[in-house]
């Protein structure tokens, strides 16, 4: 059987794991990625993090000779390289992945591919998690950002300039402050999906709604919403409908056999599940009233998984 490692590099944190061609996490390790200090340092702690799994492999018998990893950014999966990234990895733009990592991994080019996170997310779980099994699998994440990634026959679809996925950054008409103004977006734009329905975005329109300003972030809102105030259950439900309204819309571009949603909000419960998938189905062509919107399933594992298959 062949074996290879998966990275999932994030803002925050990067994990990597063992995949063996099954698709199974042998064993796996994590570290924070060290998202102040730049490209080159950041390279040569994923290699030290890459090495000790190889290393911990090699104890039990298995060859590693290939890496697969989904990073954060816009990432050109020809070169294995960052072609833009925001400010959550400072330094990280121009960086070339693929290069840097067989270099220092002492691995023939080819070797180490590369590809964005969220598609890499969405690849393990087209083949192992909720979308297993379908011809086509649209991947919707709302968390901290609102990615996604459209994988049809096991392949996802990157764009022609590597930014296909990019489905938090489209108008919503909910995106609008109480005057009537669109709001701001992290892309630099105004009025955008990401801008009302990321955890942040849901959180600012607690906020501006006159709610508790001890209420420190996302997950506070979602446990006065739950406890019946007023102001978080309108802000939760808000933004859930502006999550669902572009499930539904994107639903209708691309006719998916099932969407998957992932992400922190997808994880926190019924209150906003259940006004996401109403008003996704309120968007939704009469052909697609069918449509399966289900929840993700592999968690953590899925974009190593995912990474992994790059290789394998």
């Amino acid at each position: 059987m062949r074996y290879a490692i998966g990275v999932d590099l994030g803002g925050t944190k990067t994990a990597a794991g063992v995949v063996d061609a099954a698709g199974k996490v042998l064993f796996q390790k994590q570290m924070a990625t060290l998202n102040r200090d730049g490209g080159e340092a950041i390279l040569d702690a994923t290699a030290a993090l890459v090495s000790g799994l190889r290393n911990e492999a090699a104890a039990v018998g298995l060859e590693i000779s290939a890496v697969g990893m989904g990073s954060a950014g816009v990432i050109d999966a020809d070169r294995g390289a960052v072609i833009s990234a925001t400010d959550a990895i400072l330094g990280w733009a121009g960086t070339r992945i693929a290069d840097g990592l067989s270099a220092r991994l002492g691995l023939p080019g080819g070797c180490v591919k590369v590809i964005n996170d969220v598609h890499a997310h969405a690849i393990g779980e087209d083949w192992l998690g909720a979308g297993a099994g379908s011809s086509s699998t649209l991947m919707m994440a709302f968390g901290t950002g609102v990615g996604g990634s459209f994988v049809v026959a096991g392949r996802p679809l990157l764009g022609h300039r590597f930014v296909g996925g990019h489905v938090g950054h489209f108008a919503s008409s909910y995106a609008v402050a109480a005057d009537g103004s669109p709001l701001d977006c992290s892309c630099g734009h105004r009025g955008h999906v990401e801008a009302i329905a990321s955890g942040p975005a849901l959180h600012a329109l607690y906020l501006r709604n006159g709610g508790d300003s001890r209420a420190v972030d996302t997950r506070q809102v979602f446990a006065r919403a739950s406890a019946g105030d007023p102001v978080a259950l309108a802000s939760v439900q808000t933004s859930a409908r502006a999550a669902g309204q572009a499930v539904g819309g994107l639903g209708n571009v691309l006719d998916p056999e099932v969407v998957v949603v992932s992400g922190g909000l997808a994880d926190a419960g019924a209150l906003w599940w259940d006004e996401m998938t109403a008003a996704a189905a309120e968007e939704l062509m009469p052909p697609l009233a069918g449509l399966r919107i289900v929840r993700a399933t592999l968690g953590n594992t899925a974009a190593i998984v995912g990474a992994a298959t790059l290789v394998l």
